[in-house]
């Protein structure tokens, strides 16, 4: 039997090296793998390349290792909520790749598929494709490092011609991830918004570690209620269902008390 279960967070982060590349789940503060994070802000892991939809909030999420300067570089579709990341961003001491969502997803996506890279609509005719997005600032203004033009060409799928441009897939060194519920073997289910991010960015990591708030032995989760088959996972900590979330925005519907 494949027993893939350690016994804490720290224990299994311990081997995450300084320099490393890491896929983040989360959408919003939606399912982001808080032990995890912690654990790795605990041990100082630092110089780190994160690939994840947002960097958290300023004391929640990614944003506790932003907040130590452990993060050299983000690669993100959303970047609001965090005045550290502005700040860093705009002071040249963080680097940033900005990606469409989409694109973003499918990056990950392939990479855990085995595809380099694909050909996609989405960024033709802006900076996206035609580079000169900042990277990185000078501190005083000005863009240090701009993005580099792609590959666009032409493509006529249904017999429609159109642009495209060429987006490589991303493969990180490690996975860090929350699921709702996970068999011993690795098999995952998600809940709601969770979902989102959490398991495009299980399929890109070398090494995926997973936080669970319950554990089942195998064979307890039907086939076909898994959003994620256990052969992308490698590690699963238990953390439990009290394990602490937060609401980005809290909202009420108007008229409510």
């Amino acid at each position: 039997m494949i027993d893939k279960t350690y016994g804490s967070a720290a224990e299994a982060v311990a081997d995450i090296p300084d320099g490393a590349t890491l896929a983040v789940g989360g959408f919003g503060l939606s399912g982001n793998p808080m032990s995890l994070i912690e654990a790795l802000h605990a041990q100082g892991t630092s110089d780190l390349s994160i690939v994840s939809n947002n960097c958290g909030v300023d004391d929640w999420g990614l944003g506790i290792l932003l907040g130590d300067r452990r993060i050299r570089k983000m690669t993100s579709s959303y970047v609001g909520e965090n005045k550290e990341f502005e700040r860093q961003f705009l002071s040249g001491e963080l680097e940033l790749e900005l990606t469409p969502q989409g694109t973003l997803a499918e990056k990950l996506r392939a990479g855990g598929s085995g595809i380099a890279a694909f050909f996609t609509q989405t960024g033709v005719g802006t900076q996206v494709a035609e580079g000169g997005l900042p990277r990185t600032y000078d501190g005083s203004g000005g863009v240090a490092v701009a993005s580099p033009a792609k590959d666009v060409r032409t493509f006529a799928p249904g017999g429609v011609a159109g642009d495209y441009v060429l987006e490589e897939s991303i493969v990180a060194d490690f996975a860090l991830v929350h699921a709702k519920k996970a068999d011993r073997h690795g098999n995952l289910v998600f809940n709601k918004a969770a979902r989102n991010f959490n398991p495009l960015a299980a399929m890109a990591g070398r090494t995926c570690i997973v936080q669970v708030e319950e554990l089942v032995d195998a064979g307890e989760i039907d086939p076909d209620d898994v959003h994620l088959p256990g052969v992308y996972v490698h590690r699963i900590v238990l953390v439990g269902p009290d394990v602490e979330k937060r609401i980005e925005r809290r909202t009420v519907s108007e008229g409510s008390n």
